[in-house]
């Protein structure tokens, strides 16, 4: 088990339906970053934004962003993980992919579809939550609008560090940030939200706000509106049992069941 855990966030703007150039963007990024990182986090549908036209750019799990993303996991000695558009048995996904240094890939498929902009017209639901071992930390990876669904987020697991990435519009922006607070308190758990920045080709703007909280909801490290750069942070798996140890939290919690 690894103590510490060296996690980095790309916030960008990023270039519509175009993987080619979105992919240049993050591996020169990358190449830039990840000594001594453990993992980066990518937003929400990274090389395309947030698009309701799959068709245009939905790629198989052996295409070349996934491949990319293998590329950059084995060759910088990392984890790294992000949401594409992927077609699968004749359906779309807003799928997260997170590949281990090893190669090792684990999915997990946007459980809450954005209404509002009629995702759910367009892509198929997940139904598994995910919870990931990486170097003796467990992680589960969420994917935006899953951040308002806070039974879907409880660390029933006693998982260590959640993960958000979106592109979360700045209309809406109070929300983003007040919501990865609580759910880092309310779970007593690291949480990393990544956004995006830039007007999407639906004129929404995006400001990104990414940002690291720790376990008590105390900021680590943060973006402030439309930055391209990162959130960096060290996390200490100690300090978060211990904390979690003196204070019972998560022990006091309900029980529950979730149906749908």
């Amino acid at each position: 088990m690894q103590n510490e855990l060296n996690i980095i966030g790309i916030q960008s703007d990023l270039v519509w339906e175009n993987p080619a150039k979105n992919l240049a963007f993050f591996e020169e990024k990358i190449n830039t970053l990840y000594k001594n990182t453990d993992l980066v986090v990518l937003p929400e549908m990274f090389t395309t934004g947030f698009t309701m036209k799959p068709e245009n750019v939905a790629e198989k799990m052996d295409g070349k962003s996934v491949s990319w993303m293998l590329k950059m996991a084995k060759e910088k000695n990392l984890a790294i993980c992000g949401s594409l558009v992927i077609t699968e048995n004749r359906n779309f996904y807003n799928r997260l992919i997170f590949v281990h240094p090893s190669g090792n890939i684990e999915t997990y498929d946007k459980r809450h579809s954005f209404t509002l902009a009629g995702e759910d017209k367009v892509y198929t639901s997940g139904s598994e939550k995910l919870i990931i071992n990486f170097k003796g930390w467990k992680i589960c990876p969420l994917i935006c609008y899953d951040l308002r669904f806070p039974v879907w987020a409880r660390n029933t697991e006693n998982y260590d560090l959640l993960i958000f990435m979106a592109n979360w519009p700045t209309i809406r922006i109070k929300a983003w940030q007040t919501l990865l607070k609580a759910r880092a308190i309310e779970n007593m758990s690291y949480v990393i939200g990544v956004n995006r920045t830039g007007i999407d080709a639906n004129n929404y703007e995006h400001t990104g706000n990414s940002i690291v909280i720790d376990y008590l909801g105390e900021e680590s490290s943060n973006l402030k509106k439309n930055e391209v750069g990162i959130v960096k942070a060290t996390l200490f798996k100690d300090k978060q049992t211990r904390s979690r140890e003196k204070m019972g939290f998560l022990t006091d919690m309900d029980a529950f069941k979730i149906e749908r």
